[in-house]
């Protein structure tokens, strides 16, 4: 019976590797059979334009001369943009959620924080295009013309839609995907070491910075990339905001455009099969472009940790 039972678990772990196993194996055909299909659709385009398809701005559809420099500069500036603005307020919500606010209320945020986080994204750009953007034009941009307009970031007309009214949204958008993952990461922390630190006099800041975010770096490197993945590849909520138009320009109160809106707005309108491959090498620009930001920040993770730990 002894045998018979040992028999039967070596059968179930055997089963269990083979669809553990192919689990892995079907992720890396999904990846690279994705990648060899925009690379087979936009091979026309690649052909043509080779790679001053990359640093080119013409985007002329008339002609048939496609560059993609305008929304790839487009897509890192509203992303960094983004970055900016929603890390510190991703700390500071982490941080209030997990140190200072009353247990009471605990619950209460983070549900509000999941419903943020559950909103569709074309909820994000109709609220952008229909509250932020006339705010951004009669108050916001009008004062930071003022104050900042030395700097060619803040010159031009407050219009309200541009790269600017872009970066908030998406900033907004991915704050309630950060901050989760870090007030997790925060909670993990043992209890021990916190209460160690404030029987040493340690200060809520200082228990934070020396204490809780050295424990859970991982972690919370892991959300911010969560967010700049989710910031990267954003597509209706940018779409609204952003102005669409194919220019580079210094400032953030000008129209610009990503390589998501670009596709949302035009892949339909494709007339010609250059113009189709042209969209579709776009997708790829975007794919790679993610590809290394994540690949770079895992390699920075696997480099942070001492080699015993791995």
């Amino acid at each position: 019976m002894k045998e018979k039972s040992t028999r039967f678990s070596a059968v179930w772990e055997a089963i269990f590797k083979f669809l553990t196993h192919g689990a892995g194996v079907f992720i890396l055909i999904l990846l690279f059979s994705m990648l060899g299909v925009l690379t087979y659709v936009a091979w026309p385009s690649i052909k043509k334009f080779g790679l001053s398809f990359l640093w080119s701005t013409a985007w002329n559809p008339v002609t048939n001369q496609f560059g993609a420099l305008t929304t790839i500069v487009g897509t890192l500036v509203s992303t960094a943009l983004a970055m900016i603005l929603a890390v510190p307020l991703a700390f500071g919500v982490a941080i209030f959620l997990t140190e200072l606010s009353p247990t009471v209320l605990r619950p209460i945020f983070s549900v509000a924080i999941e419903l943020l986080a559950a909103i569709p994204s074309i909820i994000y750009g109709m609220w952008g295009l229909f509250k932020l953007a006339p705010i951004n034009a009669d108050y916001i941009q009008p004062w930071l013309s003022k104050h900042l307009g030395f700097l060619p970031l803040f010159q031009g007309p407050p219009m309200g839609i541009g790269m600017f009214t872009a970066g908030i949204v998406l900033a907004i958008m991915i704050l309630p995907f950060m901050s989760s993952v870090m007030k997790d990461v925060f909670e993990m922390t043992p209890k021990v070491l916190k209460e160690s630190a404030y029987g040493l006099g340690a200060t809520t800041w200082e228990v934070v910075w020396q204490v809780v975010l050295p424990y859970g770096k991982r972690g919370v490197v892991g959300g911010l990339f969560l967010g700049l993945g989710r910031a990267l590849g954003e597509t209706m909520a940018v779409t609204f905001v952003i102005g669409n138009a194919h220019q580079l320009s210094w400032s953030l109160f000008m129209p610009s455009n990503t390589i998501a809106s670009t596709l949302a707005n035009e892949f339909t309108e494709a007339s010609s099969p250059i113009y189709l491959a042209a969209l579709v090498e776009l997708g790829l620009v975007l794919f790679l472009i993610t590809f290394i930001v994540l690949g770079l920040a895992q390699w920075w993770l696997n480099r942070s940790v001492p080699k015993e730990a791995r």
